[in-house]
């Protein structure tokens, strides 16, 4: 006959040290080996037990969490902790806007998966390099603004391009090949002002304006704005030229605005 003790240890004490047990594994299954970071939809895994230290919050945290992500619209200006690099952006991003940060470089790969780009604006950085192909993926965009950077030279732009600003940058003749932007057949707005520019390159039909203020361009042609072998040719879309700030006397050069509807801003005197 079973004694009564033992009895009483079966029915009140076995369910509980069952339940206890079950409950560790429960637990012991939910900690994973070491935290992770994910964030999926930004193609972003960070892992806070890395040989490396702590990274930085402007490498953990995902694009839109650092910056603000608005219908398409991606605004990373003056970003804190530093932006050094173009961010990780949604595929489904139209236009960005990274202002104001220290970023040094352009990759081709930042915007090989945003092909619906239409603008990026990339303004008052510390660019001094970008990558052959790095605006190759990008069929959509119409606007590029790079001013206020440190350019000594231009990749290949997009076919597509209406708007284009290397204001304020280090660009060099030799680092803006001269038609670089003969096959932008679509490009009404240029402006290379503030610039080391010695030549103008060669300049579309499209155009509307172009601004070449500030360069040391001191010689220009009769092809240069016109077509030197006819007088009945007019420039008709062209209605803005700046050529102050030159070392160039415009009054020397009367046959080559004789196409345009309006001279250029320069020194005549």
């Amino acid at each position: 006959m079973i004694p009564l003790r033992i009895l009483i240890f079966t029915y009140v004490m076995l369910p509980w040290i069952v339940s206890s047990a079950a409950k560790g594994e429960y637990m012991e299954a939910r900690t994973p080996a070491k935290a992770t970071v994910r964030a999926s939809d930004y193609g972003i895994l960070q892992d806070t037990d890395t040989d490396g230290g702590v990274p930085s919050k402007a490498e953990v945290l995902p694009t839109c969490l650092l910056c603000v992500c608005l219908s398409g619209s991606v605004y990373c200006e003056d970003v804190s902790p530093d932006m050094s690099a173009v961010p990780t952006l949604p595929k489904e991003t139209a236009y960005l806007y990274a202002r104001f940060n220290k970023i040094t470089k352009i990759h081709r790969e930042d915007f090989a998966d945003t092909a619906t780009l239409r603008r990026i604006d990339l303004s008052g950085n510390l660019i001094s390099e970008i990558e052959d192909g790095s605006f190759s993926k990008l069929p959509n965009l119409e606007e590029l603004k790079l001013a206020e950077n440190r350019l000594t030279k231009l990749p290949m732009l997009p076919s597509k391009l209406v708007t284009f600003n290397a204001n304020f940058n280090r660009l060099k003749t030799q680092g803006v090949k001269a038609n670089a932007f003969k096959k932008l057949t679509r490009l009404a707005y240029l402006y290379l002002g503030d610039n080391e520019l010695t030549a103008v390159p060669h300049l579309p039909e499209s155009l509307y304006v172009v601004h070449l203020h500030n360069n040391n361009i001191s010689t220009i042609t009769d092809e240069t704005f016109c077509k030197g072998n006819t007088s009945h040719y007019i420039r008709t879309n062209m209605y803005e030229v700046r050529l102050d700030g030159n070392p160039l006397k415009l009054s020397e050069h009367p046959n080559s605005f004789i196409c345009l509807q309006s001279l250029p801003i320069g020194w005549y005197k």
